[in-house]
This record gives structure tokens, C-alpha cells and sequence, in this order.
């Protein structure tokens, strides 16, 4: 029987870590002044995750009035400014690396008004060469339960 190869496991340099530098090295600072935070990034399925894992991050906006457009309701700008650093931050997973890129289109659908902390859940759908598209799920970071979805893609600079 002949030799058996097997490949090396895939060397993880995308990090939380890697992430969170990424915050302050890439996104402009009105990005920073909503003082997101990377709770997570996936670059390999886990094990036992389900069939339709994808790679991917969660980011966390903390309510604050600073993002409030009527006082009490966080602005729409900012839920949306979420889901876009969500998945840059998922395409930067998939890539185990990052890549400059601009959106060329985010379509978003608010379900209730926001009043507390939210995390956007962004998944790569299908990374490309030249495109990439995703989805965020925003979901009230105290029960899970959405508050938006996103759809988005992204063309590589």
C-alpha cells in the first residue's frame, strides 16, 4: 500500500486579536467613535458545527445616546455601519486575512426599534476573487431575537 500524505492543518493568522488591530488600523475613526467590539471570528468550521457553517464574525454595538438619532432609538447609520465592519471583518475570516474592499451594495431590513445593545452575526455566503457577498443577522444581544437583516457584497480593491 502506498504512502499516505496528508496535508498540514491550516495555519489560523486571522485572530480576535488580528480583528480588534483591525479596528483601529483600517476603519475610519468615526467607525471607532461607535466603539464596536469583535466578540468572535471563525475561520474554520468547529467542530460540530452544522452543515451550512460559514466563516464568519459577531461585533458588538453598545447602546449609547452618542448613537441614538431621537434619543432613545439607535440610529439606522449606525446599525448599518455594524453590519458593514461585521462583514468586512467575516471576509477577512474567509480570507484568514485582510483585503481592502468597498461595498457595492448593502440592502437592509430593520424589525423593530433599537434600544440596547446589538451584535451583528455576518456570514460569508460566497467569497470570490474580485466579489464577495454576505449576510448579517442584528439581533438583540440580551435574547438573540433579531432586530435586521442584511445583504451585502463587496468588490476587491
Amino acid at each position: 500500500m502506498g504512502e499516505v500524505h496528508r496535508l498540514p492543518a491550516p495555519q489560523i493568522s486571522f485572530s480576535l486579536q488580528t480583528a480588534g488591530r483591525l479596528m483601529t488600523e483600517v476603519f475610519p475613526a468615526w467607525v471607532q467613535d461607535l466603539a464596536l467590539l469583535v466578540e468572535s471570528v471563525e475561520t474554520v468550521r468547529p467542530a460540530g458545527a452544522l452543515p451550512d457553517w460559514q466563516p464568519g464574525a459577531t461585533v458588538r454595538l453598545p447602546y449609547s445616546k452618542k448613537v441614538c438619532s431621537d434619543g432613545a432609538a439607535v440610529c439606522t447609520q449606525a446599525l448599518m455601519a455594524l453590519a458593514d465592519t461585521a462583514m468586512v471583518l467575516a471576509c477577512s475570516a474567509a480570507w484568514n486575512g485582510y483585503r481592502p474592499m468597498t461595498s457595492v451594495d448593502q440592502t437592509t431590513h430593520f424589525l423593530r426599534p433599537v434600544n440596547f445593545d446589538v451584535v451583528a452575526d455576518a456570514r460569508v455566503v460566497r467569497i470570490g476573487r474580485n466579489t464577495s457577498f454576505g449576510r448579517v443577522m442584528l439581533l438583540n444581544a440580551a435574547d438573540r431575537r433579531p432586530v435586521g437583516m442584511v445583504a451585502s457584497a463587496y468588490s476587491m480593491l
